[in-house]
């Protein structure tokens, strides 16, 4: 009898932990996010991150930043020496991404951009995206002003990247790269709604060492 009751009690838990332990169903994915989904690559020291070349409308209407597995020291060293790194994958669901999921994409890598007269170096290598670091969707923006808002991402002890949140037309995509050393501010103003990417480094000059990522005015003008 008392072997009968240990017994039952070990199935119980069993199905117990194995309920626990089944991984969350996630809902479908939207078909409208598969697309060719360009990413501007960028380095600190051996760490390479990949940002989605974000659009206002779907389906790029999407900030997102990963750090990618790289073990291809070539491309590190193509990533660190040149000021534009972008990257062409073959299409995909952004969804994957926007979740937080851990693929692989094959992409075409460009030394500049890939759609502005950019040059193809590699062809069809494989990227391993690692770990989401920032997500967040233009499905409720500002409207353009000159009061401008980062988001920071941590991602290292005292290594921080700022993020600005794109307003509504016109406005700018920026990311830059901090060693904090000080305390730095996520909101300031600027003399214009898309300022030079000179002014924007200047309001930064006093956080830490400072490298810049990207900046982008092109696809956030008015239309």
């Amino acid at each position: 009898m008392k072997a009968l009751i240990i017994s039952l009690f070990f199935t119980m838990f069993s199905s117990y932990s194995v309920a626990e332990s089944a991984p969350e169903e996630l809902p479908p994915l939207d078909p409208a996010y598969v697309g060719v989904h360009g990413m501007v690559l960028m380095n600190k020291a051996s760490t390479i991150f990949a940002y989605h070349l974000p659009l206002y409308h779907k389906p790029h209407d999407v900030q997102l930043l990963y750090k990618l597995d790289v073990k291809n020291v070539a491309l590190v060293h193509l990533v660190r020496d040149n000021d534009m790194v972008t990257i062409k994958p073959k299409p995909f669901n952004l969804q994957r991404l926007m979740r937080g999921e851990k693929i692989a994409l094959e992409a075409d890598i460009y030394i500049g951009h890939f759609e502005r007269d950019g040059m193809l170096v590699y062809e069809n290598m494989t990227l391993n995206f690692a770990k989401q670091l920032y997500m967040r969707k233009l499905d409720d923006i500002s409207p353009s002003s000159n009061n401008q808002e980062y988001d920071v991402v941590s991602y290292r002890k005292n290594n921080k990247i700022y993020i600005h949140r794109i307003q509504q037309a016109p406005s700018f995509d920026h990311l830059i790269h901090i060693d904090v050393n000080a305390g730095c501010l996520p909101k300031f103003n600027t003399s214009s709604a898309v300022p030079k990417r000179t002014e924007l480094q200047y309001k930064f000059l006093n956080c830490g060492t400072m490298k810049p990522f990207y900046f982008e005015t092109e696809d956030f003008k008015k239309h």
